[in-house]
């Protein structure tokens, strides 16, 4: 067995080698790693339990998209559920590999989806129609350029965190006009994901060191995947929700298998 020690977050954390088991993407050039041992079960995946836990967003994102194609959706709901699976591949890449290149495949993606929440939640009352989607094309497209040529830290979260804020009071007022019980359970059951997830983020990052010498490591990151993956859906299927309201489509939240909730709609009042 050989013992690579490493310096993450503050603390010391260990990359063991089994059975001759070694890393086939070469040295780390990610700026992050998180509070697992890597390579402990595959040479092509370093964060197994980080890498594997994007499973449930992607299927849950497919999900979605289905629901959105088979019902006709506007299509900015069928890009929102692409948007989901995309953030998920990359994340997958990054946390397989720990290189650089990939994290930005995981971190592209993060600003992307909030760009694109943006415009669901605030495009109803925007006057100018092609404006606003044709400047949020042209952030988009900027920020990955810049992205790729200069290394943010610090400076990505704060962007990030903003994009995020940009959305809380209109997802406030969506869910304050909204009446449905069924609905409004939705965006608690967003905001519930959220806030869990934040906790195992918060602790994975940084309370490793003493995570480390637990029996168990509950995987905090790999945690923080599946609960995102909940709250991207639900945070989906009410938006879907209050934009059908929109449009008059009589929308009513049903359950898939009397589990995974989603939106039916009834187009022909209205048409």
């Amino acid at each position: 067995m050989r013992m690579q020690v490493k310096s993450v977050a503050g603390f010391d954390s260990y990359n063991y080698h089994f059975k001759g088991i070694s890393s086939f993407w070469g040295p780390v050039t990610s700026s992050h790693e998180w509070c697992e041992k890597n390579y402990t079960y595959s040479s092509y995946v370093a964060e197994f339990y980080n890498t594997i836990s994007n499973v449930p967003c992607i299927l849950l994102a497919l999900i979605g998209l289905l629901s959105s194609l088979l019902q006709r959706f506007e299509k900015r709901f069928s890009v929102l559920h692409l948007s989901n699976m995309a953030l998920a591949l990359g994340s997958v890449m990054y946390h397989a590999t720990l290189q650089h290149v990939q994290q930005q495949s995981d971190e592209t993606p993060m600003v992307w989806e909030m760009l694109l929440y943006i415009y669901i939640l605030y495009s109803p009352d925007w006057h100018y129609r092609s404006t606003m989607p044709t400047f949020l094309f042209l952030y988009g497209i900027s920020f990955a350029v810049l992205h790729s040529i200069i290394r943010f830290d610090i400076g990505f979260k704060l962007h990030y965190i903003m994009l995020c804020l940009l959305c809380i009071p209109r997802m406030y007022k969506y869910y304050i006009h909204t009446q449905d019980i069924a609905a409004k359970r939705l965006a608690k059951f967003y905001f519930a994901t959220l806030l869990i997830g934040g906790v195992c983020w918060l602790g994975d990052r940084f309370w490793c060191g003493r995570i480390s010498r637990w029996p168990v490591n509950p995987q905090g990151h790999a945690l923080w995947h599946v609960f995102m993956g909940f709250n991207s859906y639900f945070a989906n299927t009410f938006l879907m929700f209050c934009r059908a309201q929109q449009r008059e489509w009589n929308p009513k939240v049903v359950r898939f298998l009397g589990v995974l909730p989603y939106v039916k709609i009834d187009k022909r009042k209205r048409e």
